[in-house]
């Protein structure tokens, strides 16, 4: 059975027009002849939306009981089971409510896709994983439902719904995306014009690079399609490097979910693997342990390789992975202030990691976050 075709309209944020473009070209293909329905549809209370879906059949909704409340999701067995031609489903990146096949809705997309059936949906910008702490670091809000950037990466089309940052205000204003008591705490976070504004220029250079990435593949380039992997012949030894591939250096706390999504997108600008490596110096405590788990799901969603190594010399141990994977790149996040004594009688990791690793690039990342000396670094030497 061919999977279904997957269509996504990217926007910079709520009320660009997703949800109502969507809906727009599914009444086109309605109109062709096709049969479409809604699987999922969320329109906020907004009137141009509602009419914009008036004519197409709207699937049950599954109903749900979690906590005391009744909930509404997407009925995905009902959708498999219609099987339309094309299925229209809002809010890619939506959280499921409990007792459902999947956590969240992309996964049920999938499962739709590998039925056969194409599929429209619809996600924000700020919802890519590996934009996650960039999108924090501009609005001053974390977006807790993500998902994975190779989602985006394996769409057959990505269509960017766009209006100016101005215009989107306004139609804030107007009362045309949220209900009057929400208009004003929106204004004063989220939909800052500055923060449109840099949401803006993501979703703009995101779909820049989706279709740079599907245009290299058909001229011949080296860089593999989303979700494929070059193969690598590689012997420890005396190692013959296809391409780029990235080894970003962590420990396991919370500051390295920041690392690991930059080196993410530095691997995906240059069409590389991404390896994540951390040396234990010993048993991991109950903390490291945590933070590990939290790592692995990261490296899961991004589809990085996470790799735990253990020796008491972090450049000894980092020099032979870099060797066996074929590194061409290493990145670390800011190291430690030392005082000036440590500085005159220990070289600094970078200066070590140069000397261990000749030919191989060193990348530090800063961290835009550190507001003080006395927070904990990305890397310890």
């Amino acid at each position: 059975m061919a999977r279904g075709h997957h269509k996504i309209f990217l926007g910079m944020a709520a009320g660009v027009g997703k949800t109502y473009r969507m809906l727009q070209e599914g009444q086109a293909e309605a109109e062709a002849g096709r049969d479409v329905v809604i699987g999922y549809l969320e329109p906020h209370d907004r009137p141009d939306t509602a009419a914009q879906a008036q004519g197409l059949v709207a699937l049950p909704r599954r109903g749900i009981s979690y906590r005391g409340n009744r909930i509404e999701d997407m009925d995905l067995t009902g959708i498999l089971a219609r099987r339309p031609e094309l299925c229209l489903i809002d809010e890619l990146a939506h959280t499921n409510a409990p007792g459902g096949a999947h956590e969240k809705r992309y996964e049920d997309v999938e499962e739709v896709l590998n039925a056969g059936i194409d599929v429209y949906s619809t996600v924000n910008v700020q919802h890519l994983e590996s934009l996650n702490d960039q999108v924090c670091e501009l609005t001053g809000i974390r977006v807790r439902e993500t998902l994975p950037d190779a989602i985006l990466a394996a769409a057959d089309e990505v269509v960017l719904v766009d209006i100016t940052p101005r215009s989107l205000v306004d139609r804030l204003v107007a009362g045309k995306v949220y209900r009057r008591e929400a208009i004003g705490p929106a204004l004063q976070n989220f939909f800052k014009l500055e923060n449109l504004s840099s949401l803006r220029e993501l979703a703009l250079r995101q779909v820049a690079e989706d279709v740079e990435a599907k245009r290299m593949p058909a001229e011949g380039a080296l860089a593999p399609r989303a979700g494929q992997h070059r193969e690598r012949l590689i012997d420890t030894q005396t190692p013959q490097v296809i391409g780029d591939r990235l080894l970003a250096l962590v420990t396991p706390r919370p500051q390295t979910q920041r690392t690991v999504r930059r080196a993410w997108r530095s691997a995906q600008r240059l069409g590389a693997e991404l390896d994540i490596l951390w040396v234990a110096r010993g048993t991991p405590t109950a903390a490291q342990s945590e933070q590990l788990d939290a790592l692995r799901r990261l490296a899961s969603v991004l589809g990085a390789h996470l790799l735990v190594e253990h020796g008491d010399d972090l450049v000894a141990v980092t020099a032979r992975v870099a060797r066996e994977r074929g590194t061409t790149y290493v990145l670390i996040g800011t190291p430690r202030r030392r005082n000036a004594l440590s500085r005159l009688l220990t070289p600094s990791l970078p200066s070590r990691l140069l000397r261990a690793l000749p030919g191989i690039d060193l990348r530090i990342v800063a961290d835009r976050a550190r507001t003080t000396e006395r927070e904990i670094p990305e890397v310890e030497s």
